[in-house]
C-alpha cells in the first residue's frame, strides 16, 4: 500500500512539473486585423527540438503531432537559468 501511495505521489509531481512548463498566451489581434485565439504553448527555451510542432512531439492540449523535422545539432533546453548562472561563475 505504501508503494502505491508513493507511486501516485511521484506521478502527480511529474504531471505538475510538465504542466508548469507551459505558458498561457492571451488572445490578441495581429496588425493585419486577424484575431488569434488564446492558447497554450511550450515555455520558451534555447532548444528548437523541444517544441510541440517538431516531430515526434505531440501537443498535449490538442493531440496534434508535430510536423516539422527536428534539427540534428540542436542546443539542449536550458535548465531554468541554472546553466547561464553556472557559466557566469566559471
Amino acid at each position: 500500500m505504501k508503494k502505491l501511495i508513493a507511486l501516485v505521489g511521484m506521478l502527480l509531481l511529474l504531471v505538475a512539473g510538465i504542466a508548469a512548463a507551459d505558458t498561457y498566451v492571451r488572445g490578441y489581434t495581429r496588425s493585419d486585423g486577424t484575431y488569434v485565439q488564446p492558447h497554450y504553448r511550450s515555455s520558451p527555451d534555447s532548444s528548437y527540438n523541444n517544441n510541440w510542432n517538431v516531430k515526434p512531439n505531440t501537443n498535449p492540449y490538442t493531440g496534434e503531432r508535430g510536423t516539422r523535422e527536428p534539427t540534428l545539432y540542436d542546443k539542449p533546453p536550458s535548465n531554468n537559468g541554472y546553466d547561464n548562472w553556472y557559466k557566469q561563475r566559471r
